[in-house]
């Protein structure tokens, strides 16, 4: 029985994601991203960021948490919303790494994407099967291109094709506001590379059929032709009256 669950538990922690906390930060840095918590975070997250009754806790949430949120400028909130909205960031990326790795010394949780996973990849094969992964997981709320769309309570799925490789693959290891979390062993680092890059396509590729219309599908396009259509019966109408009068 032991060594069933020696071998189990074994295969687990092999298996399974790994988190990181703050190994990787020199003292100074976490110290100094303390002192910056302090500053700047503590009044809504407490002094020990166990959360208080206008923030939620922040042990455990990992380095990727912080680096996506106050990466994006989604933190320190400017306004009580529905949801953190992206704003200009606020700190510097030495100042955002120190606060990583303050709140990662508090607890294992999600660690920041290596390096290799922090760009796209031009590989036509793998940009493909972003997009398949992207339709089959997030499409229903982002849009099959990632511009974004509407849910509910007030809240909305914010566009994707401008967000940097990185905060892509930070978002889906997280799971910030509504969002789901897909850790690796749902989508693999490689996969969500994959997703970033399709996505990253989507945004530049031009439109060779014209205006996009935000990419909503034949809803939009459909209510853009009834409009100027309506429109122009109605223009029509009027300038038959005006000649026969």
């Amino acid at each position: 029985m032991l060594l069933a669950l020696l071998v189990v538990g074994g295969a687990y922690s092999v298996l399974t994601p790994s988190t990181a906390s703050a190994a990787g930060a020199s003292t100074e840095d976490v110290q100094a991203g303390r002192e910056l918590f302090l500053a700047n975070c503590s009044n809504c997250h407490g002094l020990q960021a166990q959360g208080t009754g206008e923030g939620p806790t922040l042990i455990g949430v990992g380095a990727a948490s912080v680096d996506f949120q106050v990466g994006t400028g989604r933190m320190p909130l400017s306004a009580n919303l529905p949801q953190a909205i992206e704003k200009p960031v606020q700190f510097s990326d030495e100042q955002i790494a120190q606060m990583s790795a303050y709140v990662a010394s508090l607890a294992p949780g999600p660690a920041i994407p290596a390096e290799e996973f922090q760009s796209y990849t031009d590989d036509p094969e793998r940009i493909s099967k972003g997009n398949e992964l992207f339709r089959t997981n997030c499409a229903m709320c982002h849009n099959v291109v990632g511009a974004g769309g509407a849910l509910t309570r007030g809240k909305w799925a914010p566009n994707l094709q401008d967000v940097s490789a990185k905060h892509v693959y930070e978002a889906m290891l997280t799971g910030p506001q509504s969002m789901p979390v897909f850790n690796d062993a749902n989508i693999t680092p490689e996969e969500k590379q994959d997703i970033a890059s399709y996505l990253h396509f989507a945004g530049t590729e031009p439109s060779p059929g014209g205006l996009t219309l935000g990419s909503l599908g034949p809803v939009s396009e459909g209510l853009f032709v009834w409009v100027a259509g309506i429109a122009a019966l109605i223009g029509c109408a009027v300038w038959l009256g005006a000649r026969a009068s």
